[in-house]
């Protein structure tokens, strides 16, 4: 069944309306009509089963069949701070680490990032368009919530927020004795789980320097280098099926 996400003030008691792109995404592609059934969320963990009672140029109109909390969701909160990587690669992270169940994605200002934004108007632009692709992957895999994607931080704002969370590390390609799996099997109780990812050439070494000194662990994902675009995904998916988020 299609699903589609809306604001929580487009539900009532008995109907939901869908807006813009995905009302005309129902008409034109999906070629849906009055009383088709479709899964709609709210964002927050709520799933509707609505039925289509009304179909305009700009909004469809759902009668509310049922509801259930969303059982996609993870019960642990992860966020990814993601070195700002070349051209499409950050748009691919996104995707598939909300697949995977990311709760919040930070772009990181780097040492060694290639990608230079060009002030708040920029960074916020950008931002824009990855929280879209962030809200098209929560919708095609089905997630209950979309994850947040946050305007760019440099590392001393990213470490103070480090510094309040459950677990929090580094992969590192010059850590050689602390593996992921020695922290996840150590870690206890964990709700809220943070992780750093280097860019294309990885941190610089008063970066690491200053994350050591800040308490963050540095942890080896084995001995073969992972691409940036491809160790937030990876370490994702061990996170959580190391603390039996699967």
């Amino acid at each position: 069944m299609p699903k589609f996400f809306t604001a929580r003030e487009n539900i009532t008691d008995t109907e939901i309306v869908i807006e813009s792109e995905d009302a005309k995404h129902i008409q034109k592609v999906l070629r849906l009509g009055v009383g088709d059934e479709i899964t709609i969320c709210d964002g927050r963990g709520i799933d509707y089963t609505a039925v289509i009672s009304e179909i305009e140029k700009t909004r469809v109109v759902c009668g509310i069949k049922d509801s259930r909390v969303c059982d996609t969701e993870p019960s642990i909160n992860v966020t990814l701070y993601q070195g700002l990587p070349k051209a499409a690669k950050m748009d691919y992270i996104i995707q598939k680490t909300t697949e995977l169940g990311i709760t919040k994605i930070v772009p990181a200002k780097l040492s060694r990032c290639v990608v230079k934004l060009d002030g708040e108007a920029a960074e916020r632009k950008k931002v824009e368009r990855w929280q879209k692709i962030a809200g098209e992957a929560a919708k095609q895999s089905g997630r209950g919530v979309i994850p947040e994607v946050c305007m760019p931080m440099g590392l001393d704002d990213i470490i103070a927020e480090l510094k309040n969370v459950d677990m929090a590390f580094a992969p590192y390609e010059c850590e050689q004795e602390t593996r992921l799996k020695d922290i996840l099997d150590s870690a206890g109780e964990v709700k809220n789980v943070s992780f750093i990812i280097g860019p294309e050439g990885g941190f610089d070494i008063t970066e690491i320097e200053k994350l050591k000194a800040a308490g963050i662990k540095t942890i080896t994902l084995g001995r073969r280098i992972l691409r940036t675009e491809t160790a937030g995904e990876a370490v994702l998916a061990m996170t959580m099926y190391g603390l039996n988020e699967v």
